[in-house]
């Protein structure tokens, strides 16, 4: 009896990890903030990418205008937060960077974590690294759209690299 419980949840777990594997392969836009460059994170944030296996296909240093971060924040321009979100963008140098694989858009935000650190868990970035939500170090896609968006705001199409890593074999096949 205990074998077909084990063989039950064997099938279950399987199903599952099907049903993950089949994530779409997906580029997102995610930037450290003039907060968590400041603070000498980039090699930590970058590394929690690289560790689970998504690629850098664009990076750059760049200390936004206040214009520029008004774009990027255009969907937040009726909120009554719209200007000091601004002025922190623009307020020093932003790591703008774009990653690749399978699910990266939404598994790169649980990697984040919530937008206020104190309701951020353990293990994320700004469930380790934060205090405050506005300092919250980071920022990424919320979407697809979101995505497509913001990598055409902050990158020209040839700055985006395509290239085969080697250890792509032994994450997706």
């Amino acid at each position: 009896m205990p074998q077909i419980h084990f063989s039950v949840c064997s099938a279950a777990y399987m199903a599952l990890d099907q049903t993950v594997e089949a994530a779409e392969l997906e580029r997102t836009f995610i930037a450290i903030k003039p907060d968590g460059v400041q603070r000498g994170l980039i090699s930590e944030i970058v590394g929690r990418f690289e560790r689970k296996g998504y690629k850098l296909v664009a990076i750059k240093l760049i200390v936004p205008t206040k214009e520029f971060a008004a774009q990027h924040y255009d969907d937040l321009s009726s909120r009554p937060f719209f200007d000091g979100l601004c002025d922190f963008l623009s307020s020093g140098p932003v790591v703008a960077m774009v990653w690749e694989g399978q699910g990266v858009i939404k598994y790169g935000r649980k990697l984040i974590g919530a937008t206020s650190p104190q309701a951020s868990e353990p293990g994320t970035i700004r469930g380790d690294l934060c205090v405050q939500v506005s300092r919250n170090i980071i920022h990424g896609s919320d979407g697809p759209e979101t995505a497509v968006n913001e990598i055409g705001l902050w990158f020209k199409p040839e700055e985006l690299v395509s290239y085969t890593k080697n250890d792509e074999k032994w994450l997706y096949e």
